[in-house]
């Protein structure tokens, strides 16, 4: 209801300012215990637990990576009712992005078009919003004094996952070095690790997802996660985050690929490039497009995939999700989770509660 009034005056910013704003009016609504009781009074939601990739989800509905890039307003969001946020895309490295303006809404089209290219302040950055005894860490060691007593680590009261993706001015021969470096960082932050090798706007990452490039870079993501998984005493789940815009031989080369190296699982599907029947003035923008146009194909690739994957590992379902009834069909079909991110801009955080009430 109250997202009802606010959406006329969020649809007059520019939409990257209006993501701002709600980002961060929710990482300062995170921080206090008092409004984020409001919050999840406001928008409380009945647990519905499914247990995948060997962790319990209070429910099955998710936050898509690309809204929260940093992982500053996890306790924000999780307060919305989510049974999970996944945060990122984060880069080792801190990156700008894309010039602006590079988010655009299609009113019409019940779509947005982003080319936004990874703007991440980097592996650091977010390691210290994930556990701020890094920071006195780093302290100690920066001035040989002893840091004040550690605290526990945070905890999120949702499942916490983290994209992974590799900086912009990384050849694709050397990728696998970011990905390795980033697993290192957040094996022990993390519930479970996605591998983005799906994003348009990053040049030549799709290419990734070939089957040879796959195997090596996930290959070598596994056996890291093995030497990982001895140091934190639990079973690190890794997903791979596959795009719309594949052919039925590329997307089988791919799950084959995902299946050989013992990936936990696959999310289908990253935004699309293609544009059909678009009416939007701004449908030539370049960059990924979200939203309603997205939801016939990404079924598609969902039904191909759950075919194919043939019950081996788990398949979240993410793309053109913008009602309970999209969610509850893609449940339907065998997905065990999704994810929503642009229905929330046109629906508002409610979408959470009202899916979670269908299903």
């Amino acid at each position: 209801m109250m997202y009802r009034f606010l959406r006329p005056t969020l649809f007059r910013l520019d939409p990257e300012r209006a993501h701002a704003l709600t980002l961060n009016a929710l990482r300062i609504a995170g921080n206090f215990l008092p409004s984020r009781k409001l919050l999840a009074m406001l928008y409380s939601v009945p647990t519905k637990p499914v247990t995948v990739f060997g962790l319990t989800f209070k429910n099955p509905v998710g936050l898509a990576a690309g809204y929260d890039k940093d992982g500053i307003a996890v306790r924000g969001l999780s307060a919305l009712g989510f049974g999970h946020v996944e945060v990122g895309t984060v880069t080792p490295k801190p990156q700008p992005g894309n010039p602006s303006p590079r988010v655009f809404r299609l009113l019409e089209d019940d779509a947005v078009i982003n080319r936004m290219g990874f703007p991440s302040r980097g592996s650091e950055f977010m390691q210290l919003r994930l556990n701020p005894n890094l920071h006195s860490n780093w302290l100690e060691r920066v001035t040989g004094m002893p840091s004040r007593k550690k605290k526990p680590l945070p905890t999120w009261n949702t499942i916490l996952g983290v994209n992974l993706g590799k900086n912009k001015d990384t050849p694709n021969e050397e990728a696998v070095l970011d990905y390795l470096a980033l697993l290192q960082n957040f094996a022990g932050l993390a519930d479970y690790l996605t591998i983005n090798v799906s994003s348009p706007n990053t040049v030549g990452l799709r290419s990734l997802q070939g089957r040879a490039a796959l195997e090596a870079l996930l290959g070598q993501l596994h056996q890291q996660r093995l030497l990982e998984q001895q140091t934190y005493k639990k079973r690190i789940p890794i997903l791979v985050k596959l795009a719309p815009d594949l052919s039925d031989a590329e997307l089988d080369d791919a799950l084959e690929a995902i299946l050989g190296t013992h990936m936990d699982g696959v999310i289908v599907t990253n935004t699309t490039l293609g544009r059909d029947g678009l009416r939007s003035v701004h449908r030539e923008e370049t960059g990924g497009l979200s939203g309603s146009p997205l939801t016939v194909k990404s079924e598609a690739v969902l039904r191909q995939t759950l075919q194919r994957l043939n019950g081996q590992i788990p398949t979240v379902s993410a793309g053109g999700i913008m009602s309970p009834e999209d969610a509850k069909r893609r449940l339907e079909m065998g997905a065990a989770l999704v994810q929503v991110y642009t229905g929330l801009i046109y629906r508002g955080p409610g979408l959470v509660k009202e899916i979670v009430a269908a299903v």
